[in-house]
């Protein structure tokens, strides 16, 4: 063999190693990312999923357009992860939690799974859930702090993701005053969650309170983050002070009187 051919038989196995060392590199990476993403997740290669969707109650119980939009970010996640999904109502989704991971979206009027995750994993947040008409309806309430909407300029939307015991496959629980700002949410989870795992912990409990601005105007496309709430969320709410109850009118009568007599007497 002479010098020539040699060193192309020595260039072509150099170039064969060094793509089948990058090849391998990248595929450790890729790999490595996705077990960090399925580990924040909670959701394995083949592992069970659900998906708890709202309904919109001013459209015949059909699910909201922004609410759709939502679903299709999650459900992503979802296969990249290689895990399965099932979608259920919140009426159909008659079960516990931590057996599976579980994407429940809308807030407590729309979603009565939603109310329930509320009373059940964050008691520290209250919602105004009284008529539609009602100038504070909607408003969020967390660490003593209100959070009142105003549709098309600003609306908040609580991003959490609950795992109560450390063996427990996590909630993620995507609450919104309005439907844009689900979509919004769930669109901040697909592109952030990497940051919020590294943040949080891979396993760890948070919440998030955002804050979709002028939604008329740009959508779900501009997202502030208002603050994490966790710790307010978590703390159960102090109980309203009772009322002082008041003298009965009788009794009330009596003691002007007498008050009336011990004056006369003393003039």
């Amino acid at each position: 063999m002479d010098d020539s051919l040699r060193e192309l038989v020595l260039g072509v196995a150099a170039t064969g190693l060094g793509a089948a060392i990058g090849w391998t590199f990248r595929t450790f990476l890729w790999r490595r990312a996705l077990r960090r993403k399925q580990r924040f997740f909670g959701l394995p290669d083949h592992s069970e999923s659900v998906l708890v969707v709202n309904r919109d109650p001013g459209a015949a119980g059909a699910v909201a357009r922004s609410d759709v939009f939502a679903l299709l970010e999650v459900t992503s996640l979802i296969k990249d992860c290689r895990a399965q999904l099932r979608v259920l109502t919140a009426h159909d989704a008659r079960q516990g939690f931590g057996e599976r991971t579980e994407f429940c979206i809308g807030g407590p009027v729309s979603n009565p799974r939603t109310a329930a995750h509320l009373e059940a994993l964050l008691p520290g947040v209250h919602v105004e859930a009284g008529s539609h008409e009602a100038p504070g309806h909607g408003t969020y309430t967390v660490g003593g702090e209100s959070h009142r909407p105003r549709k098309g300029a600003v609306e908040y939307v609580l991003l959490a993701r609950l795992a109560p015991e450390a063996d427990m496959r996590p909630v993620f629980l995507i609450c919104g005053q309005t439907s844009v700002s689900n979509q919004a949410a769930a669109r901040h989870l697909a592109r952030h969650h990497r940051r919020l795992a590294r943040k949080h912990g891979g396993t760890g409990t948070f919440c998030l309170l955002l804050k979709v601005v002028s939604s008329a105007a740009y959508g779900p496309d501009v997202v502030e983050v208002v603050g994490d709430v966790t710790r307010a969320a978590l703390t159960p709410a102090p109980a309203p002070a009772p009322t002082p109850a008041s003298a009965p009118a009788g009794q009330g009568g009596d003691a002007g009187e007498g008050a009336a007599q011990d004056s006369s007497a003393s003039a």
